[in-house]
């Protein structure tokens, strides 16, 4: 409730609707003067104007209804362009909230590039490219639902037998490749798992012939197993973080 100088109460239940039942003072304190009150509440405009022997209220953007004013809300809805526009942060980030994640994208990189030289005379590789956009998710964003150990692992894991699945059902071509990436959204929503990188994940098994005699051993490698040291990788990221900032 709030009360205003003008001696007008006015008591705001927003809603679908607003009601403001308005309790005016006797007409003996009026003068022979006009007042204009605005109302402004979560986006809501009225404005009442009464004057002595005046026998009608005009009321912008609402309407009398007995003893009080019933009005719709006058919130602009998002512009289509907010979505084009850099989100508002709070504040600047340090240098030290900059430096660790780059830091720890590099070497976890480093890391899984090391172990293709290693894998490479077998045949094997675990530095693709999806991995980039896990260690941008893990180390930038370690709070987001899609960096959870619970999301990464279940969507690494399922998305890729999903694609050895498709591939095998299909044979390679477009049909296993769409039919995977399907399948592989459903799958994450469905376990509440999103994690899109693991997305990829069919596509690399139905387009890297080096990958099909891993049969559905590729549910856990390259995916699972990258991603087991890339979460120790955040770990030390986000330690550093919260204990060395400069």
């Amino acid at each position: 409730m709030s009360q205003m100088s003008s001696g007008i109460v006015a008591v705001a239940n927003f809603g679908t609707n607003y009601m403001l039942p308005l309790s005016l003072p006797s007409s003996s304190s009026f003068a022979s003067f006009c007042f204009n009150t605005t109302i402004i509440r979560k986006g809501v405009v009225l404005d009442y104007w009464a004057a002595r022997n005046c026998n009608h209220k005009h009321i912008q953007k609402g309407r009398k209804r007995g003893h009080g004013i019933v009005a719709s809300s006058n919130v602009a809805s998002p512009s289509i362009w907010d979505d084009w526009k850099p989100l508002k942060a709070p504040s600047s980030p340090s240098l030290s909230d900059i430096f660790w994640p780059s830091a720890g994208a590099f070497a976890a990189m480093a890391v899984l590039g090391k172990l293709d030289q290693l894998l490479a005379p077998k045949g094997l590789s675990i530095a693709f490219a999806p991995f980039g956009a896990v260690c941008t998710i893990l180390f930038a964003t370690p709070t987001a639902p899609s960096a959870r150990k619970y999301s990464m692992f279940m969507a690494q894991i399922g998305c890729a037998a999903i694609g050895v699945l498709a591939l095998t059902i299909f044979g390679p071509g477009w049909l296993a490749r769409s039919a995977s990436i399907a399948a592989s959204v459903a799958y994450m929503i469905c376990t509440n798992s999103v994690h899109p990188p693991a997305a990829s994940m069919p596509l690399l098994f139905i387009d890297g012939p080096k990958f099909h005699h891993l049969n559905f051993w590729y549910a856990l490698y390259p995916g699972a197993v990258a991603c087991i040291l890339l979460s120790l990788v955040q770990e030390v990221v986000i330690y550093s973080k919260k204990n060395f900032k400069f």
